[in-house]
């Protein structure tokens, strides 16, 4: 049966053991990225996180290049102009006057050929990117704390920790992409990688309740490992997580493509990018960085290494066995019935039958008597 088939009927025998491995140094890789680039590049905030005034108009052809000159004599040469979709030219710069407003609002007009009606206009404070950002920052403490709670008692506290620990590295991974391709940060962004959230944990519970599952199961019965059940139970649930990632994946797509790409909708694009990396990045890090983590954690449990160390040795002595081509009980009788085959000269008496090979001599058979 190939690959595939064996994986649909959830037959697999993957080792994850070396790939989880390589799965921990490709996420300390990517995270030490996304924070190197944080530090440098920073990140592309919106006007709902800077403040200021923002200019929208739909204007096709019309390139990022021929806005700043167009604005160039406005004193907006060094605006945050992007072209967003296909079409749809935006521009983002300091709070100006009234007046400056509407002088960049014609400008625009006149560079879309559109009335100057058709010219949006949004002027946010710096305090509410401020309020947003500390609300935020709640939100993602608040659930951090109730999610370890509630692991901790559902499960325990190691495997809270794991899913803490993925849950951070999503945060981490997804925000670094947005600061390394500069994508816009906005409040649906923001919207998205809390929503993300949810479904790490989600994909991370999955793997850890079929871990405790097979633990009661299996009870550790001194027959396999704890790394060995978490790499069955990992196989169990491969297939079943690679399904709910491409279930949830499908939709968001959809979203993006149609509704970003074909209908234009910006909101979309914001909310659907960030959705589709924090649902990649989570179904990987349930498996590569939760899973490793606790499995880390429980073998450094007294019965758990005492356990693993008995069974290394008796698999070892087992292969050694077999390599010599023997079973081991016949090497350990094989001297015993060596020495009881043959006697010493000593040990029989001048005259009497050699002993028999189970080293007892034979009484001598009587002689018959006469009758009478």
């Amino acid at each position: 049966m190939s690959a595939l088939g064996r994986l649909n009927r959830g037959e697999t025998n993957i080792d994850f053991h070396p790939w989880w491995k390589r799965g921990l140094i490709l996420s300390a890789v990517l995270v030490a990225v996304s924070i190197l680039s944080l530090f440098t590049r920073g990140l592309n905030l919106g006007i709902d996180f800077e403040g200021g005034v923002g200019w929208e108009v739909k204007a096709p052809n019309v390139t990022v290049e021929q806005t700043r000159d167009a604005l160039e004599p406005l004193g907006l040469g060094q605006a945050k102009i992007q072209v967003v979709g296909s079409d749809v030219v935006r521009v983002q710069g300091p709070t100006e006057a009234p007046e400056k407003v509407d002088e960049v609002r014609r400008a625009l007009a006149g560079l879309a050929a559109v009335p100057t009606g058709e010219v949006g206009v949004s002027t946010v404070g710096p305090s509410w990117g401020d309020e947003i950002t500390k609300s935020a920052i709640r939100a993602l403490v608040v659930f951090l704390l109730a999610v370890f709670a509630w692991l901790s008692l559902r499960l325990e506290w190691k495997m809270a920790a794991g899913a803490i620990v993925a849950v951070i590295h999503d945060v981490i991974i997804s925000v670094g992409v947005y600061s390394v391709f500069q994508f816009e940060v906005t409040p649906p962004t923001v919207i998205a990688f809390l929503t993300i959230l949810g479904f790490s944990i989600y994909d991370t519970v999955v793997v850890f309740d079929k871990v405790q599952e097979n633990q009661a199961r299996v009870g550790l019965s001194n027959r396999i490992t704890y790394g060995e059940m978490v790499n069955l139970s990992t196989n169990q649930v491969l297939l079943r997580s690679i399904n709910t990632t491409v279930v949830s994946l499908l939709p968001v797509l959809s979203m993006l493509v149609v509704g970003a790409f074909i209908l234009g909708a910006v909101t979309l694009e914001e909310f659907s990018i960030a959705l589709a990396v924090g649902m990649l990045v989570g179904a990987y890090s349930s498996i590569f960085v939760a899973t490793p983590i606790v499995l880390h954690l429980k073998e450094r449990e007294p019965k758990n290494r005492l356990l693993r160390d008995r069974l290394e040795a008796q698999r070892a002595a087992t292969a050694t066995r077999a390599g010599d081509g023997s079973d081991g009980e016949g090497e350990a009788l094989a001297p015993a019935a060596a020495r009881r085959t043959t006697p010493a000269p000593s040990s029989v008496a001048p005259g009497r039958p050699a002993g028999t090979p189970s080293g007892v001599i034979p009484p001598r058979p009587r002689k018959k008597g006469k009758r009478r």
